[in-house]
């Protein structure tokens, strides 16, 4: 099942604008609506929209989230093997390959080398092959930082 858009939509844009696998289509000021074949359930829709008017796969109501507290990714460099896979997944091109740090470096590894541009949607964690990236809330981002 797919995230739902409701009648409480104003067709401001930002789900569409937003949405990592352009999932969701609509005229501004009128209601979008989510093409179920494409939806891949990230939530990101449901947590821009500034009228509650998304609605997830169980029908539950989803709530906006400040930007700031989305999820981001953390990888894992010892893990990674730098394939490329979550740099091509990520559309909205948050991530990147890590430049080598000398001449003959292979430790290179995936980074997130823009997390303004990240949407939390998890596609680069879903996809790795090697578990090398975690879906991280803004709270373990701090702990891990040492904030707390």
């Amino acid at each position: 099942m797919a995230y739902h858009i409701t009648e409480a939509c104003i067709g401001c844009t930002a789900c569409a604008r937003t949405c990592p696998v352009f999932a969701i289509r609509g005229e501004r000021g009128q209601r979008h609506s989510v093409n179920e074949l494409r939806c891949v359930e990230c939530g990101v829709c449901g947590r821009i929209c500034p009228k509650a008017a998304v609605t997830d796969a169980a029908g539950g109501v989803c709530a906006a989230v400040k930007r700031g507290e989305w999820p981001r990714p953390a990888v894992k460099g010892d893990l990674c093997s730098a394939c490329g896979i979550c740099v091509s997944d990520c559309s909205p091109g948050a991530l990147r390959i890590s430049l080598p740090g000398f001449r003959g470096d292979i430790g290179v590894h995936a980074e997130l080398a823009d997390p303004a541009k990240c949407v939390g949607c998890a596609l680069c964690a879903d996809h790795c092959p090697l578990g090398a990236i975690t879906m991280e809330s803004p709270a373990g981002r701090r702990a891990a930082e040492g904030d707390l």
